[in-house]
């Protein structure tokens, strides 16, 4: 379970197991359905669908939909002259059926600033109806070599990114996510993440 033995549920339960579940993210290529990314387990089947700018039509945002197509998470990346004054560039994930709140589930704050280290990347969770507490973690290694984690400020790992062992190939890739911990919100962060470093999602 997450660190204390407790489920971390941030977008549903419903993606919080109670054992570790390792799913493969591969590539949708552009030129046939826009852009974006497939979440599957090892049998194959649909967990999750992330759509880019390709599909969505509006650049910095994204859609992750459940193996159904069920829209679970809106995330958009905060513009205008709030950050163009900050050291961070800011993401924040939305639930879909709240799309008019202003209270987003999570934040990514990405630096751009040489005061702040480039590679330290932090995501906030506010209060839900889960937890009556904020949560902070952050973004371990290089999410371009498929080598990173996600850490609680207490250290503990909650999900890692690693290389897909049965293929080279750099549009697929395994991501672990430890008991507990609520799937839909690691893939969320884990589609800023790609988004950020040019990957399927952008335009």
């Amino acid at each position: 379970m997450a660190a204390g033995g407790h489920i971390l549920p941030i977008i549903s339960k419903n993606f919080c197991s109670s054992s570790q579940v390792i799913l493969r993210v591969r590539k949708r290529p552009h030129v046939v359905t826009g852009g974006g990314f497939v979440v599957t387990d090892w049998s194959q089947k649909v967990i999750f669908r992330i759509d880019g700018c390709g599909v969505l039509g509006r650049k910095d945002e994204l859609l992750v939909s459940d193996g159904n197509g069920n829209a679970l998470l809106l995330i958009r990346r905060k513009g205008g002259l709030v950050e163009a004054i900050s050291i961070y560039r800011q993401w924040r994930g939305y639930s879909v059926e709240f799309q008019g709140s202003d209270k987003p589930l999570f934040r990514v704050k990405q630096p751009h600033s040489c005061i702040v280290n480039q590679n330290l990347m932090k995501i906030s969770i506010d209060e839900n109806e889960y937890q009556n507490r904020r949560r902070d973690f952050e973004i371990k290694g290089y999410f371009p070599d498929r080598a990173c984690s996600i850490v609680d400020s207490k250290g503990n790992v909650i999900a890692e990114v690693g290389p897909e062992e049965i293929t080279a190939r750099n549009d697929m890739y395994r991501v672990v996510v430890n008991p507990g911990i609520d799937q839909a919100f690691v893939i969320g962060v884990i589609a800023v993440l790609d988004y950020i470093y040019d990957g399927s999602t952008r335009c």
